[in-house]
């Protein structure tokens, strides 16, 4: 019998946290919403915490100008560091985003970053200064990865993540890690230790996962950039959800060791892997770390980085423009009117500008999502079990009905897996020419059947899971602010499937 209740972690971890926000950064109860103000976006700007300056420094700089100015000695790393520290600190108190809060750590460090510019005139890296969030998953050496789990709280890591160590070899000041899912299984960001991240821009739909935190973080624009993990859609996912762009690369382009999933060591390599990838404001951004990753020798931290340079990787236009491939839908959830809205003017405005766009088919697209989800559970989650079982730890109610401890798939099994896995990627490449047999450079689909549904309310990750199982780098753009009339539009046929039927209930 466990001598201390998971409840009593619960308050020892949240009272730990709170215990790290300077009062003089605390909001005044009179600047606290009620329950009935959905969108808390511009509270930062008009609690009267920031000063004009800090404002800027938060506002007016993607990471690369931002570090363009600390290397040209026009900002110094405290300052920046203290306006995204501050920053933080307010859109964790408005969402609930953060887990491990390391201000004090990184006012310190970036104090001796300026110490080393004052002293040589140089930087250490092209990060130099930049505050950099973490996704809670990612080991930083004498803080927790807890994942929200009781279990695995107050076990602080004993060394960096290969990708930590990367990014403070780089010059990046790392200020605070990010809230995640009970068990990083689930598309809302809610767990029994750190409670209900909420989506900033409308409260009462959710913030995404499992890389919620680190979603809403960066929309409130308490991080320059933000580092989260996808296997499912864990960084697309919240990218749409925050209104902010996300990135999931390839293997081997992002080292990975270090990070804390919930499940036994070597977990992982038998089936898919969680990927790497950057959460930010902007495109650029999103090149810009990966960028400055691929340009630090990375495969000498992590032996399953492919050698080579970001920028020469991937390349492959033969021609003046892109032929951009339009997939619609994955034959097994049909998106909802508002999506489809969408996706129809990205078309015409790509046509408009000259670009050529062409229609691409995927029958086999509708199998990907069960075959994902059988290599998920490959382990039939009894590690993950056996950790919640050790104190005592109820799972969240979205979790509870859907996980359930399983035997573990056999050899055999996976060996099928995979074959069905190799014809799935051989069938896939014929999307890559158009009916005249041309190169497709890039196609686009949806994120998800459905616009940003409410608490608990995702259906289905198979436009976002498939490109995990395909091994396909793929990202989130956000294209505009939704109106009320996109709500408008009906579907008449036939539901494709249980989860099509459950999809069109978001619409009513």
């Amino acid at each position: 019998m466990a001598s201390t209740s998971w409840q009593d972690i619960r308050k020892s971890k949240q009272a730990h946290r709170a215990s790290l926000i300077p009062k003089e950064w605390l909001l005044p109860a009179s600047r606290l919403p009620g329950d009935d103000v959905l969108n808390v976006t511009n509270i930062p700007r008009t609690c009267g915490l920031l000063d004009p300056k800090e404002l800027y420094i938060t506002e007016g700089y993607d990471a690369r100008a931002l570090a363009e100015e600390i290397r040209k000695g026009r900002l110094q790393a405290v300052e920046v560091t203290r306006a995204f520290c501050k920053r933080a600190a307010i859109a964790h108190q408005l969402t609930n985003c953060l887990t491990e809060i390391l201000f004090r750590e990184a006012l310190q460090r970036a104090a001796y970053l300026d110490a080393h510019f004052a002293k040589t005139g140089r930087t250490i890296g092209p990060l130099h200064g930049l505050p950099i969030s973490v996704k809670d998953s990612f080991d930083i050496q004498d803080f927790d990865s807890s994942i929200g789990m009781a279990a695995l709280a107050r076990k602080p890591a004993k060394c960096n993540a290969s990708l930590v160590d990367l990014l403070l070899d780089a010059g990046a000041v790392l200020h605070c890690k990010s809230n995640v899912p009970q068990t990083l299984m689930s598309l809302d960001s809610v767990n029994n230790l750190f409670g209900r991240t909420l989506n900033p821009i409308k409260r009462d739909v959710t913030a995404g996962g499992s890389s919620g935190g680190e979603g809403v973080l960066v929309a409130m624009k308490g991080s320059v950039l933000g580092i989260g993990t996808d296997i499912g859609g864990s960084v697309r996912i919240p990218a749409m959800c925050n209104g902010v762009y996300g990135f999931k690369p390839s293997k081997g382009r992002i080292p990975s060791t270090g990070l804390e999933n919930g499940k036994a060591a070597g977990t992982g390599k038998e089936g898919l892997e969680t990927l790497v990838g950057p959460i930010a404001r902007s495109l650029n951004d999103c090149g810009f770390l990966c960028e400055v990753v691929k340009g630090t020798d990375p495969w000498e931290r992590d032996a399953d980085v492919l050698p080579g340079r970001w920028w020469t990787e991937g390349v492959s236009r033969t021609r003046d423009k892109p032929l951009i491939g339009i997939l619609w839908r994955d034959g097994l959830i049909e998106p909802l009117p508002p999506v489809t809205k969408v996706m129809t003017e990205v078309v015409e405005k790509l046509r408009r500008t000259g670009v050529e766009v062409v229609e691409i088919e995927a029958p086999r697209f509708k199998e990907c999502q069960a075959l994902a989800n059988a290599f998920f559970g490959l382990e039939g989650e009894n590690h993950t079990f056996d950790l919640l079982e050790k104190e005592g730890e109820a799972l969240v109610p979205w979790l509870a009905p859907r996980l359930k401890r399983k035997e573990a798939k056999t050899l055999e099994d996976l060996r099928q897996l995979h074959a069905r896995k190799m014809g799935l990627e051989k069938d896939f490449l014929k999307i890559w020419r158009d009916s005249r047999g041309r190169k497709v450079d890039a196609f686009i689909c949806p994120v998800a059947p459905h616009p940003v549904p409410p608490i608990d309310r995702w259906n289905g990750v198979s436009y976002t899971s498939s490109f995990v199982l395909l091994d396909y780098p793929a990202g989130t753009i956000p294209v505009r602010t939704p109106v009320e009339e996109d709500l408008h539009g009906e579907m008449n046929a036939a539901p494709l499937s249980s989860w099509d039927k459950v999809n069109r209930e978001l619409c009513k």
